[in-house]
């Protein structure tokens, strides 16, 4: 028996319009009754996280940052963290500045941007569907390298970088996994995202990666938690389909990438299950689970 499934996000629990299908609420549900822990597993902040594990009634723990922290719902607090040093954000920006490449810094609160581009536009676009407090945090900052070096409480999960050419973005990438104490998220594929725009939807498209801090990812993550749970990884079901889900999938008891994954992550995978436009998460569920 699985007692354990952890699922990411955006690509996998979230079609392309950012919804949780009833299908698959009702699966975790069922899942649920028959004694298996459902919990999120994303790159998203807390409070993005937040939101969405209220309405899948997942209410004990989820893993935030890509592993940079785990997240208890019940208590309101963060129980294990590593998060990225506010030294290595700012040598990061400076680069990021330099060479004119958009980038987003994330903090425990909120996503720092200095525009509404990429990621960040899909998520705001998100947040117009949204009530008030289940939309994920977006502040826009003109200065970044001041108000980053200013700020005094916040804690840095992870950056993104994104650009739409790929070899600005490669002669970028290169230099910042040149400093020590971080880790590169080796993203080899474009992101692709569909943004509606009233009836009409339009897709974006660029080259991006993520940046944490050294030994985090959501796997090491899933250790630490299912330690403390008294769980054997051979119990859990691990669901993603991206690069910052590889270890999680490779590792787990059974290791599910969705259909149209990145080839790299495919080939680690136990199990492709349908995408996460046909109930992918829901099927796989229904299957192992209920």
């Amino acid at each position: 028996m699985y007692k354990l499934v952890a699922i990411d996000l955006d690509g996998t629990m979230l079609n392309s319009s950012g919804v949780v299908t009833d299908r698959t609420k009702k699966a975790i549900e069922a899942a649920k009754k028959n004694g298996t822990e459902i919990i999120i597993a994303s790159g998203r902040p807390i409070d993005s996280i937040k939101a969405i594990a209220n309405e899948i009634k997942s209410n004990k723990y989820f893993i935030a940052g890509n592993g940079a922290i785990i997240y208890d719902i019940k208590n309101d607090q963060v129980i294990y963290d590593k998060y990225l040093k506010k030294e290595k954000v700012l040598e990061i920006i400076k680069i990021c500045e330099q060479n004119s490449i958009s980038y987003n810094v994330y903090t425990d609160k909120t996503i720092l941007a200095k525009a509404l581009k990429y990621n960040v536009l899909y998520y705001h676009k998100e947040n117009l569907k949204k009530q008030e407090d289940k939309k994920t945090n977006i502040s826009i900052v003109k200065d970044m390298y001041e108000y980053v070096k200013d700020l005094k409480d916040e804690k840095f999960l992870k950056m993104t970088i994104c650009d739409e050419h790929k070899s600005i973005f490669n002669s970028i990438i290169r230099k910042i996994s040149a400093i020590d104490e971080i880790e590169v998220l080796d993203v080899s594929h474009i992101s692709r995202k569909t943004i509606k725009q009233g009836t009409e939807e339009f897709l974006i498209e660029y080259y991006y990666t993520e940046i944490s801090s050294v030994n985090v990812d959501k796997w090491t993550a899933i250790e630490f938690l299912i330690e403390k749970l008294g769980i054997k990884k051979e119990e859990v079901i691990a669901i993603g389909d991206n690069m910052n889900d590889k270890k999680m999938i490779e590792n787990a008891g059974l290791g599910v990438v969705m259909k149209g994954s990145t080839p790299v992550v495919v080939e680690k995978a136990d199990v492709v299950a349908d995408s996460n436009n046909d109930d992918g998460v829901a099927k796989i569920l229904e299957q192992f689970c209920c």
